[in-house]
């Protein structure tokens, strides 16, 4: 009987797309086993290509909306429209409009760097029709906790004299009143999260993620008290307090402000997504696994993709593999993870030439392991 063959990869980042990694992978599979049937599963943790994973699993349109990038310039933000349970739903990410990746040409300015765009994604979704918002939220610049947001859905900010606060969030230590503006009617916010990190303190946002957006350490006790004073405030203007929640410091603290201001609830990212793109039953009918990203370390066992993917499979009795550019020897649990772990990268290429020959290399690890996986899965 000719094996069933899902593949299942997240992309290899600076590198391939994931639907390059499928394509080169089945290139390798296809000399191993030749008879296969191969299926191809978009995967995704919440971060970036969250919204291309679910559109090309469910179909769906792509919208682009004028927004503020993080330091309030101009751009353009895509996010799409799907179908799901027969509802017309928004799927985003906050990287799109708000993320790390649009402010490298210049330095970091992490006090400046706002949410905003994303509150503007969310208003054009509504505004589209959207009867439910899911957004991922990985990949941030910002520290706002999410008040740009709040701000582009009609929330405005006062000081302790009644002044409104004009230059948000730099000034927000100084921040003692919220008011909104609104109606601003909202349809349910589904966020895919995989930071279980609270607001504030040592594992908080700005002490855990903030080095990373250029907030230097002597910086903490500032940004800290930033995002109390707006901890403070929401919780007189909501009556609820969503400071300690986990996952209330994912992006910056956009985890808090979406709970405070737009009611929503959050979820692990990896989950969500399998759950929506039905990635459970595509691992049910398969013979074999496949799964992969360009770098398998620690972090990988931390919530992304092809650790959840060979969770999956683990739980339905598959075998899975793992294809990556490099591996950690150091961290056993991944030999653990997976039943066999094929790195492209060895002391014979460089890492530039396995970035620049990734689908190449790809196919060919795949080929040159081909008595190990046959004797391994015995098809």
């Amino acid at each position: 009987m000719s094996p069933r063959i899902l593949l299942a990869p997240d992309k290899f980042k600076g590198s391939l797309t994931a639907a390059e990694v499928r394509s080169a992978c089945e290139t390798g599979l296809r000399l191993v086993f030749p008879d296969a049937q191969f299926t191809d599963a978009a995967i995704a943790d919440g971060g970036e290509g969250t919204s291309e994973a679910i559109r090309s699993a469910l179909g769906g349109t792509t919208e682009t909306v004028a927004v503020r990038d993080p330091l309030g310039r101009p751009i353009e933000a895509e996010f799409s429209l799907v179908q799901i349970g027969g509802k017309t739903v928004a799927v985003m990410e906050m990287s799109a409009a708000s993320g790390f990746e649009k402010v490298l040409d210049v330095p970091p300015h992490p006090e400046r760097a706002s949410t905003y765009g994303t509150g503007q994604m969310i208003q054009a979704a509504t505004q589209l029709g959207a009867e439910q918002i899911l957004i991922g939220i990985g990949g941030s610049a910002t520290n706002d906790g999410g008040v740009g947001m709040a701000q582009a859905l009609q929330f405005r900010f006062f000081q302790g004299d009644g002044v409104p606060l004009s230059d948000l969030p730099t000034d927000l230590e100084r921040l003692t009143r919220i008011e909104s503006t609104g109606p601003f009617d909202l349809p349910p916010i589904l966020v895919a999260c995989d930071v279980d990190s609270p607001l504030l303190g040592e594992r908080g946002a700005t002490r855990v993620y903030g080095p990373q957006k250029g907030i230097q350490e002597q910086q903490f006790p500032l940004f800290e008290s930033r995002l109390e004073a707006l901890a403070v405030a929401a919780s007189e203007f909501t009556g609820t307090d969503h400071r300690d929640h986990p996952g209330a410091g994912a992006a910056g603290g956009l985890g808090f402000g979406l709970m405070t201001f737009c009611g929503a609830t959050l979820h692990p990212g990896f989950d969500l997504v399998a759950d929506i793109t039905g990635l459970h039953e595509q691992i049910a009918k398969a013979d074999l696994v496949l799964t992969g990203e360009g770098s398998l370390d620690s972090q990988t066992l931390n919530g992304k993709g092809p650790a959840g993917v060979a969770a999956l499979a683990r739980a339905a009795g598959k075998p899975v593999i793992a294809l990556c550019g490099i591996t950690d020897p150091d961290v056993p649990e991944l030999a653990e993870a997976f039943d066999l772990v094929l790195p492209i990268k060895d002391d014979s290429v460089s890492t530039e030439e396995s970035i620049s020959r990734a689908a190449e290399l790809l196919a060919s690890r795949i080929t040159h392991s081909t008595d190990t996986i046959r004797k391994l899965f015995d098809f």
